[in-house]
């Protein structure tokens, strides 16, 4: 048999785990006993998949193979496990090989490790937690754990299953284990408890072993919400869970679980908070405690506590960890203990530093993202204290970085003794969970590149174990309609599904019994403005559009199955709210959030009725769920919500269009919506492109659109022949613009189009967040009007190439990692030409569509196409 190295099978994964080769710690511990398999291929031009192998073989003993297939199929994405069903803990290792035209088998992939976790059935832990009485309602002093075991030869594997009520890191005789931050994550606790799973093999010694267990507050019972927050919002306990698993050659398992034998005591950090900071305490250290030996005889007992089994889950999607680091650029010395650091760049995280201590003293870090004369600006962080301490222990060399907190700041202000101020080397660590970043955009434009990588920087800084609104506030929460807005945008940038798929699971555990969405999720106690939880247009939308979106991007149909019920029942509840007349009125709305004409005290004031944003969400939900059904083969229930879309669309046209067409209250989102939610066609449409390009003309094509209209308006008027009036807008330097906050130096998407004022003032409102990505939804646009890239089957199946040059630029270029492979465009002019190079991966086919009308069908390869550059709008 001829092998076609030709060939090459990349990026194997098991559902949404992102795995490397050999032992990867993204597969291990997963929950289905049946993941399903994807691949990409290498491959000439030529060459087409007909059909799969797949090799798995038990982890511990290789030679024991299985080969399953060939499978006669074409498909590499999420196709069927082929094996038995994985047992609890059983670890196998998978490779692909693929077969094309000839028959003849590509080498087969390299290895990949998978490694089912424990079931509800296997747990013998129960959380522990100190034994020392507390007051619920203080900023409590978290615990340290630990446990001395055995650990006898002849050892084959070792894992420990760990999650806790609160945050945790373990260490293993002095180790830390793994390389997660603010675990096990923020999830609807009481339903779902993430447990991770690591590797402990190589840590372990024949002997004595010691596990020992930092503990935080982190979301469980920190302090979270508005106006000084709730503590203890998921219990008041301190707990950790943990099960040591140690397998022996002779078949034998040892298991060490969390159980009254720990032993606890005040940890070093005296205190930790979301929002706060942490305090530590280097003197408070006892040397040596998570390692073998230690004499912990003075230390405390511990309480054990009650958890159901069956709501310890697997992870879906990726765990947070430290991405990036950016240095200083600058260091301002205003006295001689004091410093304020720019980073030159508005970054989530923390900062890491070294510096010679001197015994007692303390160094205090706190952030901010902008200057105000100066100075820190912390008024937009409201209540949020957003501040670290470490006191040193000796005069020698110390480091420290935060383990249970994290910020939003681009400025640093360090008070220390001037000896440490000296010597200090500081670094900012950026967090957020550990997603492949999938696109990439360039032009000409270098305001639209800063614009882009500030697009970037905020969906870094926001999507830090569940889409956040903003980092640095006390908020910090998962807005159902910010997502809902840049959900598209996400999944360009990043491969957020399985992070995304993640939080629709709580997103279906916080909706109420009739099918009202929560604002944000998970949901926390707010003001009478979010509490008690009523349905909202566009943010309750989530429950719909977002699924649809992560579907698209990624092909897994399975996201669309799972948040069937969920859906349906936003959209039910919103049919019986409508009644008759088919329009969703009178009800609390937020409208068209943040519209620029809004004053700064009620961000819902919008030029834009509420009542119509919130009937064409209804319509466009309706039409959604149709195409939800359609996917899933539910013919009933497609036509049913197609025809319910047909008739709020009818209604919305009788209501809110005068007899010319127009809108009576118009606005940049209104006429927006018509178009991009296909409320209008014909005539009709006509007359909204027209009313839309003079309104933006009129406003000299400044923005006068707010979370809802804005991820509309630049495809609005393409869609209606004012491509050039799209580029101008976009183009815009004034405020409010895309490009005015570039002007102030923004480094990241601000809340607001003048978070930061003309005369350099900040913004007096109460939400003035200058890292926020929903207004940043226009890079979507970018990709696929700029560039010309975007797909028009689910999973890039298939690619609509369509460059549209406009705005003076000569050239321009994107890519998208599709689940596919590569996809990628680049265009330059030159003299009238319009040069196009495209390149299409395996498996997928494309369209170029050029502006002189011609239209090039394309199959895998990269293919240069040239043509004169004549418009058709």
């Amino acid at each position: 048999m001829r092998v076609n190295t030709e060939i090459a099978v990349r990026g194997v994964r098991f559902e949404n785990h992102h795995s490397t080769p050999g032992i990867g710690q993204a597969s291990l511990g997963v929950g289905e006993d049946r993941p399903r398999l994807s691949w990409w291929i290498d491959a000439p031009v030529d060459w087409q998949q007909k059909a799969y192998e797949v090799e798995i073989s038990d982890a511990l003993d290789r030679s024991v193979v299985t080969v399953h297939g060939p499978v006669e199929s074409n498909e590499s994405l999420y196709v069927p496990w082929p094996g038995a069903s994985l047992e609890p803990r059983q670890a196998v290792v998978a490779r692909v090989r693929v077969r094309g035209n000839d028959g003849d088998p590509s080498p087969w992939s390299d290895p990949y490790l998978l490694e089912r976790g424990l079931t509800a059935a296997d747990w013998e832990a129960v959380p522990v937690a100190a034994d020392r009485p507390e007051d619920p309602e203080s900023d409590r002093r978290p615990s340290i754990l630990r446990r001395e075991f055995e650990v006898g030869p002849g050892v084959v594997r070792a894992r420990v299953h760990v999650t806790a009520h609160g945050l945790f890191e373990l260490e293993l005789n002095g180790s830390r284990m793994g390389e997660d931050a603010l675990a096990p994550g923020w999830t609807v606790y009481g339903q779902r408890l993430r447990v991770f799973t690591y590797d402990i093999t190589q840590g372990l010694r024949t002997g004595t072993n010691a596990v020992g267990a930092w503990l935080g507050d982190g979301w469980y019972r920190g302090r979270l919400g508005f106006n000084g927050g709730n503590r203890n919002l998921y219990g008041s306990d301190l707990s950790l869970l943990a099960q040591l698993e140690v397998d022996y050659a002779d078949g034998s398992r040892q298991i060490l679980a969390t159980d009254a034998q720990w032993r606890s005591a005040p940890s070093p950090i005296l205190f930790s908070g979301i929002y706060d900071g942490e305090t530590f305490d280097a003197r408070q250290i006892p040397a040596g405690w998570s390692e073998p030996g230690f004499d912990d005889s003075d230390w405390e007992g511990v309480s054990t506590g009650e958890r159901d089994p069956a709501t310890l889950v697997a992870p879906d999607g990726p765990p947070i960890r430290h991405m990036l680091t950016v240095t200083p650029i600058s260091v301002d010395r205003k006295e001689e203990n004091r410093a304020i650091l720019d980073f030159g760049q508005n970054v989530v995280g923390r900062l890491a530093f070294r510096a010679p201590g001197v015994p007692g003293e303390t160094i205090v870090f706190r952030h901010a993202e902008v200057l105000q004369d100066g100075e820190l600006c912390v008024r937009p962080l409201r209540l949020a204290k957003a501040t670290d301490r470490y006191t040193f222990a000796t005069d020698q060399v110390e480091s420290w970085e935060p383990r249970f907190t994290y910020h939003g700041f681009r400025y640093a202000e360090v008070t220390a003794p001037p000896a440490v101020l000296n010597a200090l080397e500081v670094e900012a660590r950026v967090y957020h969970s550990a997603m492949e970043r999938t696109g990439w955009f360039e032009c000409s434009d270098a305001g639209l590149n800063r614009l882009h990588e500030n697009v970037l920087w905020s969906m870094r800084g926001n999507f830090v174990d569940v889409p956040t609104d903003c980092p640095q506030r006390d908020e910090r929460l998962g807005w159902t309609g910010d997502i809902q807005v840049f959900a598209p945008t996400a999944m360009t940038l990043f491969d957020a599904t399985g992070m995304l798929s993640s939080w629709l699971k709580d997103l279906s555990a916080e909706q109420l019994d009739d099918g009202t969405v929560p604002w944000y999720v998970p949901v926390v106690p707010g003001r009478e403005t979010w509490t008690p939880i009523r349905p909202g247009a566009a943010w309750g939308d989530a429950a719909v559009l977002t699924p649809w979106d992560v579907w698209f991007a990624s092909a897994d149909r399975a996201v669309l199955e799972r948040q069937w019920p969920s859906a349906k029942a936003w959209v039910d509840l919103l049919e019986r709210r409508a009644g008759d007349d088919r329009l969703w009125t009178g009800d609390f709305q937020l409208g068209d959030w943040l519209d620029p004409s809004a004053p700064p005290e009620d961000p819902a004031e919008a030029m834009t009725d509420r009542d119509l944003v919130a009937s064409a969400y209804f319509a466009w939900s309706a039409r959604h769920l149709a195409k939800t059904a359609q996917v899933l083969g539910r013919t009933e229930d497609a036509d049913h919500y197609a025809r319910l879309a047909d008739e709020v669309a009818a209604a919305i046209r009788s209501r809110y269009l005068d007899k010319d067409g127009r809108l009576a209250q118009e606005s940049q989102t209104g006429y927006a919506m018509l178009i991009c939610m296909e409320l209008v066609n014909g005539d009709l449409l006509t007359i909204a492109g027209d009313r839309l390009r003079e309104l933006v003309e009129a406003a000299g094509h400044r923005i006068a659109t707010g979370f809802v209209g804005t991820p509309l308006v630049s495809e609005a008027l393409t869609r209606t022949g004012s491509l050039d009036t799209a580029y101008r807008q976009l183009l815009e330097r004034g405020c409010p613009s895309w490009l005015y906050p570039i002007t102030q130096g923004a480094t990241t998407i601000w809340e607001r189009w003048d978070s930061q004022q003309e005369d350099g003032t900040i913004n007096p409102g109460q939400m003035t967040s200058f890292n926020h990505y929903a207004l940043g939804a226009v890079a979507r646009w970018m990709y696929s009007t700029i560039a010309g890239l975007e797909p028009i089957e689910p999973g890039w199946r298939r690619t609509r190439f369509q460059p549209r040059p406009g705005g003076d630029l000569t050239w321009a270029r994107a890519s998208h990692q599709s689940p596919y492979g590569p996809v990628a465009i680049e265009w330059s002019l030159d003299n009238g030409q319009l040069s196009v190079t495209t390149t299409v991966p395996t498996g997928a086919t494309a369209e170029l569509l050029m502006p002189d009308g011609s239209r090039v069908d394309l199959n895998p390869g990269t293919t240069t196409t040239v043509s004169s550059l004549a418009f058709t709008q």
